[in-house]
């Protein structure tokens, strides 16, 4: 059985409230959990995970969430749901014109309302992409992982997405952000057989770093930590 993609994991300085903003955002059930909250995905839209940090936030993270819009009011709606929530904007050096608005949660994690007629996400639901800075390498490593289709790879630019659709997942080329530490935002994956997995994936680039958040925890081959735990 392949790894189940679970989560995307943000450290949070206050994982409750981090997470209810976003179930509300998203209309999502939040489930608190030891040490953060849960907001389960699908079978095609990624969950998302809080879990309780002390880290700062040093910088762009290396990943962050496209939200889509079905028309010009939609957009709108959408800032105005995320600002009213506790959001605010973020300039990140984008131009004016631009077809999305750059916005940061309580937090300050980046995120990205999409503008409509994206045809890059067309039919990918409203947590329609994980956009991260990453090289070829990585994204050729991740659909191998995970066994997900790379529907894009053009310019050192790659994506994968589920075989039953939803999410994207993208890695956007050199230049990468700096790195500082741990990220502050990871993959969680599931297994049957975690062992197996472990020695999978090493054999395929990633690195295992330790016993860590109930499971083990591993770097792909940018350095992104991730975790892989057992099939609950």
């Amino acid at each position: 059985m392949p790894l189940r993609f679970v989560a995307v994991t943000f450290d949070a300085h206050h994982p409750v409230q981090l997470a209810s903003f976003w179930a509300r955002v998203l209309d999502r059930q939040n489930v608190e959990e030891a040490g953060g909250a849960l907001l389960p995905g699908d079978e095609t839209q990624v969950g998302l995970r809080f879990l309780a940090a002390t880290s700062e936030k040093s910088g762009q993270n290396r990943m962050h969430l496209h939200l889509t819009s079905s028309s010009p009011d939609d957009l709108q709606h959408v800032v105005d749901t995320v600002l009213g929530l506790g959001g605010r904007h973020v300039d990140v050096g984008q131009l004016p014109g631009e077809p999305h608005v750059v916005l940061g949660d309580p937090e300050d994690n980046e995120l990205c309302v999409i503008g409509p007629g994206n045809k890059f996400l067309a039919g990918c639901g409203f947590l329609g992409e994980v956009a991260c800075d990453g090289t070829r390498e990585v994204g050729l490593f991740w659909s191998d992982a995970l066994e997900w289709p790379l529907v894009w790879d053009q310019d050192e630019e790659t994506a994968v997405q589920s075989p039953r659709g939803g999410t994207k997942v993208s890695w956007g080329g050199p230049p990468l952000s700096p790195k500082s530490g741990r990220n502050r935002q990871r993959f969680r994956l599931a297994a049957t057989d975690v062992a197996a997995e472990v020695k999978r994936l090493v054999a395929r680039g990633a690195v295992e770093l330790s016993a860590r958040d109930g499971g083990v925890e591993l770097a792909d081959p940018d350095g992104n930590e991730f975790s892989v735990v057992p099939e609950a």
